[in-house]
């Protein structure tokens, strides 16, 4: 199993604090040469944003200031009713988010050299991402597979970034991450050991944020492998990149491990247990049984295929093809009962007129 060395970075250049020569936002965007249109926040909506919120959504602004208006894609500032910036973010047209923020006043008068350029500020917060995941030991000899970048985690929303090893898996839900394709592949590639990036965008939350999706194209499988093998925390996973989401939920790395440590001679059921991660945790922590569930054929294939992977026991641990809801009524029916029950079902109603 191959792992990152302890140089993590190529090339990506790091980020310094230019002194500004400027006060105030205002003053930098009124010397942008593009001009920048201004998005001002309704009477009582700004402590929201300036507290950490980075999405405004269209009932928070009052109006916009700018001529010609600003178009999906494009730096704006965010102001409060008195039209004072109180950061930039990147527009939206169409979106319930209408803005983005990128950066708060106070910050962008602290360093300069990112305040209202985008391709600068991806630059910088990739490589804060990857200070950040050095600092928490990733990758490491037992775990190459883990969140690079966390969409708003990381204060880029919309991004998410998944290292599986020498594979990129990068997930895009913002019109401006499609905009800014070639700027974030072009930093991803340059981290030690990676060969591969996988372009996954996330066609029906683009859809709501107005883009033509039939423009949209993922990496071309020849150039991406359609599968690859990873470690997380001393177990081994076969993912597929084709898979859901960005083919693994690195987000639940730290809720696997801990289901290791409670799940001593225990029966364990796992329901909607894709790949197998909870699984395959329980019985490496002494579960005496363990079942997963799952109606997909091909995540249940993965998860037998991450047993022999493992070397695990399949008289311990098993994998069924069968929906979640039947499943738990005819364990009910069989007076069947377990000792820990993990259910992480994906969305029951991912838009409001389906609740």
């Amino acid at each position: 199993m191959q792992h990152f060395p302890a140089r993590l970075i190529k090339s990506l250049s790091t980020s310094t604090s230019l002194p500004c020569t400027t006060t105030t936002l205002q003053e930098l965007a009124s010397a942008h040469p593009k001009g920048v249109a201004r998005v001002v926040l309704k009477k009582g909506k700004t402590q929201l944003f300036k507290d950490g919120s980075p999405m405004v959504y269209s009932g928070a602004v009052d109006r916009i200031i700018g001529r010609p208006p600003p178009r999906t894609g494009d730096v704006v500032l965010v102001a409060d009713g008195a039209e004072k910036p109180i950061g930039w973010g990147m527009y939206n047209s169409v979106s319930m988010f209408c803005v983005r923020l990128m950066q708060l006043d106070e910050e962008a008068i602290r360093d300069c050299s990112c305040a209202l350029n985008m391709e600068k500020l991806l630059e910088t917060r990739i490589n804060e991402a990857i200070e950040l995941r050095k600092s928490l030991g990733l990758p490491s000899a037992s775990t190459n597979a883990f969140r690079l970048v966390n969409s708003e985690g990381d204060r880029l929303s919309g991004l998410i970034i998944d290292i599986f090893g020498d594979v990129a898996v990068i997930a895009s839900s913002a019109a401006w991450v499609e905009k800014y394709k070639a700027e974030i592949e072009a930093c991803v590639g340059r981290i030690n050991e990676i060969n591969h990036i996988n372009w996954r965008p996330s066609v029906e939350i683009l859809k709501e944020e107005g883009l033509d999706v039939s423009n949209l194209k993922e990496m071309d499988p020849s150039i991406c492998p359609q599968r690859t093998k990873v470690m997380e925390n001393g177990i081994f996973y076969a993912i597929s990149l084709e898979g859901q989401k960005t083919g693994f939920y690195a987000d639940q790395r730290e809720n696997r491990k801990f289901i290791s440590t409670i799940s001593d001679n225990q029966k364990v059921l796992d329901i909607c247990c894709y790949s197998g991660g909870f699984a395959l945790n329980a019985a490496r922590g002494g579960a005496v049984n363990v079942t997963g569930v799952d109606s997909s054929l091909g995540a249940i294939k993965l998860a037998k295929e991450n047993i022999a992977l493992n070397n695990m026991d399949p008289g311990i641990i098993s994998f069924v093809k069968e929906d979640a809801s039947e499943f738990m009524k005819g364990a009910l029916s069989r007076n069947e009962s377990f000792d820990i029950v993990i259910l992480d079902p994906p969305k029951l109603a991912p838009r409001k007129k389906e609740r």
